[in-house]
């Protein structure tokens, strides 16, 4: 079973870094963080720049931290907030299917950080090598209930910023 939790941990985890260094760095023919910015606006998320350098953080340093399976409950956290504001944002509207450019997609990848961070990373991981033992249904629920709830509040702030600096025009008489 180790060696199935580090190839599901090394494949998901470098996926979520390459995603955070598409939108940090502009790497695999990613937007880089200007491009992002500019995309997180028009979703209505401002200001986009300080934004899409969270984003981009909290999904490159989670899929280190979850494909290395350090800090599990670090690394769901930071996941499953990113994966909730793309679902919030962009995907909700949309449905649950991928196809339809629903929230499939982002559902499974928080749903691997979860379950990871509940049965933990297995013997061939640094929370092993160095005996930390984090991983728990409990810290899955907390991390996910946390990663959730600071996602939700973020896209609202992040709205109502959006909303007082380009949508409340005066009208005209």
């Amino acid at each position: 079973m180790s060696v199935a939790l580090l190839v599901l941990r090394v494949v998901v985890g470098a996926l979520f870094a390459g995603h955070g260094s598409q939108k940090l760095f502009g790497w695999f023919k990613g937007h880089g963080l200007r491009g992002t910015a500019s995309f997180f606006e028009s979703a209505g998320l401002t200001p986009g720049v300080p934004l899409a350098f969270l984003a981009g953080a909290a999904e490159f340093a989670g899929g280190l931290l979850l494909g290395f399976g350090l800090f599990l409950p670090v690394a769901c956290l930071l996941l499953v907030a990113v994966m909730a504001v793309a679902i919030a944002t962009v995907h909700w509207k949309n449905g649950v299917w991928a196809s339809d450019g629903g929230f499939e997609f982002p559902l499974v990848m928080a749903a691997v950080a979860f379950a990871v961070t509940a049965t933990g990373a297995g013997r061939y991981s640094l929370d092993e090598l160095f005996g930390i033992d984090w991983a728990s249904l409990n810290w899955a629920i907390a991390a996910t209930v946390v990663g959730v709830v600071g996602a939700l509040v973020s896209v609202a702030i992040a709205r109502i910023i959006s909303h007082r600096t380009h949508g409340a025009q005066p009208h005209a008489a």
